[in-house]
């Protein structure tokens, strides 16, 4: 496409760009039956070859003085990237690189690898969500990027002592976040970390200890619910913008959404109750009257 614009503004002879030989190619690499490692080889040593072509021919039509638009700009970049990418793990025959290009319209997405049955491989942002004892939900952490969620915990635990001035009782984390720096600080702080605790349980503390992790799991349950909720009702799992900023602002809004319906159901709460009471007393004060 940039291509094409530049000779159709210019008016410059178009070049040759085997796009149709591109897409036959691929094709019937896509539509054969056996992958085998030679057959993927070779299809992407031609479609590197028919891309390298058309950046040397963007790279002529520049040294000879003509300018990109500034869409054009991001975009040519954003293939540069990509086809560096590939061709790094073509060359040393790797299936992975840093800061993976999934998306030539969305350069920022990353492939986050989940391991679910249904969708193994997960595109978009990832973040972490805490709760308060009022039941408020913070976003504690998010990125496109794929991380280790028991980096946040710690991080979290911080910045709700400087909200609130002291650490709380105890923390209902999920297991990945049970590592042992996390429990180091956890005791270190007097916090109550939730899980089993490592090392051979005793017989005396076994009844007691399945006891507190049975309420401790039973009250976790209120953060697997939020997300449902907010995927539910509050458009987090019906995302349809397109910009970086955009999509950030949108998960952001659906947290903040979720928690702007809390605060009307407890102050609607409130005030019926308060209608409640101002009825009862009514009646008792006419019944005294009567």
């Amino acid at each position: 496409t940039i291509i094409y614009r530049f000779c159709k503004s210019e008016g410059l002879l178009l070049p040759r760009r085997y796009k149709k030989r591109a897409r036959k190619d691929y094709l019937a690499f896509a539509k054969s039956k056996k992958h085998s490692a030679k057959k993927i080889r070779k299809a992407l040593r031609k479609q590197l070859g028919y891309v390298a072509r058309d950046i040397r021919y963007l790279e002529q039509f520049m040294s000879d003085g003509y300018a990109m638009t500034d869409k054009e700009i991001s975009l040519y970049l954003t293939i540069i990237t990509l086809y560096e990418q590939q061709k790094y793990m073509y060359d040393n025959k790797v299936h992975s690189v840093e800061h993976r290009i999934v998306s030539i319209s969305q350069p920022w997405l990353r492939p986050i690898v989940r391991g679910k049955v249904k969708s193994p491989v997960e595109f978009g942002a990832k973040f972490d969500l805490s709760l308060d004892s009022e039941g408020y939900g913070r976003i504690e952490k998010i990125s496109f990027e794929a991380y280790n969620e028991s980096s946040c915990l710690i991080e979290a635990v911080e910045r709700f002592k400087a909200r609130t001035g002291h650490y709380p009782e105890r923390v209902l984390a999920d297991q990945i976040y049970r590592t042992r720096d996390n429990r180091s600080f956890c005791k270190s702080k007097g916090i109550r970390l939730s899980g089993p605790k490592l090392g051979r349980p005793s017989a005396e503390t076994i009844k007691s200890d399945k006891k507190t992790e049975y309420q401790d799991n039973t009250d976790r349950i209120e953060v697997e619910r939020e997300f449902s909720l907010e995927k539910r009702c509050y458009g987090l799992g019906k995302l349809v913008t397109k910009l970086e900023e955009t999509q950030l602002t949108s998960i952001a809004l659906s947290v903040f959404v979720a928690n702007l319906f809390k605060i009307q159901r407890r102050i609607l709460y409130a005030f019926f109750y308060q209608i409640e009471i101002f009825t009862e007393y009514s009646a008792e004060l006419s019944l005294k009257m009567a």
